[in-house]
């Protein structure tokens, strides 16, 4: 028998190193422990979908005649309503609303997350433009500071689901409706923590900097552009992670109480009213799926910030 030369290209330990390396650089890195939890949570699912809807379809098949545990078991996999739905009956149920039919249909769930998303996106830049704003004038003023700071973070333990028809309301009487109130509502929990945020980047500077700055004549416009703007911008960052989420959480909400056409706000209460559990837990997912992107969009233009400002990507 000829001997292997384990120099060879494609001899045992040149073709198996490669496949090893990769298993390790996924085992150190995020990959396997994220799929881990996900195999884990999916198994679970699985199974809290078997005790949910037991009772029912056990009921449905002992009408029907004998059955055996696995004609159960599915069942509670394939019910029509059910009290918690499979994760399989979630992906059927999101592949038949944007695939099977027009994206501009009121059917299609690409239409009613588009319509939440435009106003999580208005919400978002409002609010992050008050945020900023807001945070500037509390640096230099100690009055905000002192007077405003405190109403601020009053203003977060207002319950969102009390505030949001009394905003609705409000805006309708004076004219004003459809994507603005939802906007509005979307304002309200985004500006928090970008205010909150650039505060403490704008006060980030060591104090040994903002005198070298004074040494060379800067005054506050010149200091708050060359040197308390860029190191703020990794709190900012951060904080706009946080606020595109509670944004398009407020425009969820927002559409709850305005009975608009469209918008998985929308969508969630329609599938309440008929008892349409897959249709809300859709809706659900849709949602989470899109708060992930949009969190991974603004960490997107961090990185591109920070490497052209000579900073950290």
């Amino acid at each position: 028998m000829a001997m292997i030369d384990l120099a060879e290209p494609g001899a045992a330990i040149g073709y198996r190193g490669p496949v090893r390396r990769f298993a390790r650089r996924a085992a150190r890195g995020r990959a396997f422990p994220v799929a881990v939890v996900c195999a884990v949570i999916l198994v679970g699912w699985y199974l809290a979908a078997v005790f949910m809807n037991w009772q029912t379809e056990t009921e449905k098949l002992a009408r029907a005649g004998d059955y055996t545990t696995g004609q159960a078991i599915s069942a509670t996999w394939s019910a029509e309503r059910p009290v918690l739905p499979a994760p399989y009956q979630i992906v059927a149920e999101i592949y038949k609303t944007t695939v099977d039919v027009r994206p501009t249909s009121p059917r299609s769930l690409i239409f009613h997350a588009w319509v939440t998303l435009s106003s999580t996106f208005l919400g978002f830049v409002i609010g992050s433009a008050l945020g900023m704003v807001l945070a500037i004038g509390i640096l230099y003023s100690r009055t905000l500071d002192k007077s405003l700071m405190p109403w601020i973070i009053t203003s977060q333990t207002i319950p969102i689901l009390a505030i949001a028809p009394m905003i609705i309301v409000v805006l309708n009487s004076i004219g004003v409706s459809g994507l603005l109130p939802k906007a509005f509502i979307s304002t309200y929990l985004s500006f928090f923590p970008v205010t909150v945020g650039m505060v403490k980047g704008l006060r980030s500077p060591d104090r040994m900097l903002v005198d070298l700055m004074r040494t060379y004549s800067a005054g506050p416009l010149k200091t708050l552009l060359k040197l308390r703007l860029p190191a703020s911008m990794p709190f900012l960052f951060t904080s706009m992670k946080i606020a595109i989420a509670a944004a398009l959480v407020g425009a969820i909400v927002g559409e709850l109480p305005t009975g608009a056409q469209g918008g998985l706000g929308t969508r969630l209460l329609a599938g309440s009213y008929y008892g349409q559990t897959i249709q809300i837990w859709s809706a659900l997912i849709t949602a989470a799926v899109m708060a992930g992107v949009l969190v991974w969009a603004v960490g997107l233009v961090e990185r591109a910030v920070l490497a052209r400002s000579g900073g950290r990507p």
